[in-house]
């Protein structure tokens, strides 16, 4: 063993006890456990939807219907509507509030602050529901859109925020020592430094935004749930209602977006990696 080697695993002692063989076999007792509890209740689950005809072929007729398949399509286009808008409203309210929070005026950053723990604070569907009864009844798309860009922008601003302040200080002291001002510094040193390292949280808050959109059906937003609700809820054979079919066709379908806004996450943050390890080599 080399002593390297042993360095690690001297360390690796100071922090936590290694497990002996009893442990070891504890452990193992304990995931085989797990996996059969969990075993069980998929198998009560598979089981109680059976015996009550949820997994019958006659339960699939409806999607054959050009309608129904026209809803799942006008769902899909609704729930991207108010996804994009609220997604690029969002991102322009919390560059506007993280400016607010870093601002050198206190009343600017007291408001600013106090805006962003608000609606951080404030519950989603609470938010989307006063909306929706107080401005929004004729039209469910803008409660829902502005109640997701108002908490979802507040937390892009305590995004950009920290993404800013992690920063070395010293860049900006030398750059204010330059004869610089706050804007020029911010523009120009900070914010395009800090945007290699806020690009991947904010496009992880951006597939939250997408996956708050399904709250739309508590207003009746004809959104994707909302209209595989409407499905489900028609028994249009004598098999009775399609409910699980419609959660295997629905589920799936937001699944695939968000695994489409995190693959674009990761090849964001690879490739800023990769550009800051070549800018890295040609200095050296």
């Amino acid at each position: 063993m080399s002593m390297l080697q042993r360095q690690r695993q001297g360390s690796a002692s100071v922090l936590y006890d290694i497990p002996g063989p009893r442990t070891r076999t504890r452990y193992r007792l304990f995931g085989i456990l797990s996996l059969l509890g969990i075993a069980g209740l998929l198998w009560y689950a598979v089981s109680a939807l059976a015996d009550n005809g949820q997994f019958d072929a006659d339960l699939w007729d409806p999607f054959q219907y050009n309608f129904v398949q026209q809803m799942i399509v006008d769902g899909l286009l609704s729930t991207l509507k108010a996804f994009g808008l609220a997604g690029a409203f969002s991102l322009a309210l919390g560059a506007l509030l993280a400016s607010g929070t870093l601002s050198d005026h206190g009343p600017v950053r007291w408001v600013c602050t106090a805006i962003v723990q608000f609606f951080r604070a404030m519950p989603l569907l609470i938010l989307i529901v006063a909306l929706y009864y107080a401005f929004f009844a004729k039209d469910p798309m803008w409660a829902l859109v502005l109640g997701l860009t108002l908490y979802n922008g507040s937390v892009q601003a305590e995004i950009i925020r920290s993404g800013v302040n992690a920063v070395p200080r010293g860049q900006g002291e030398a750059a204010y020592a330059l004869g610089m001002r706050k804007t020029q510094v911010m523009s120009t040193i900070l914010v395009p430094q800090a945007v290699r390292s806020m690009l991947p949280s904010m496009i992880g808050q951006l597939v939250v935004t997408l996956k708050d959109t399904s709250l739309g059906y508590i207003i009746t937003y004809n959104e994707l749930l909302f209209m595989g609700k409407k499905i489900a809820s028609q028994p249009m054979n004598a098999a009775g209602f399609p409910y699980i079919p419609v959660v295997l066709v629905i589920a799936p379908i937001y699944i695939a977006l968000c695994l489409l806004l995190t693959a674009l996450a990761r090849w964001i943050e690879a490739r800023g990696r990769r550009g800051a390890n070549r800018r890295t080599s040609a200095a050296a």
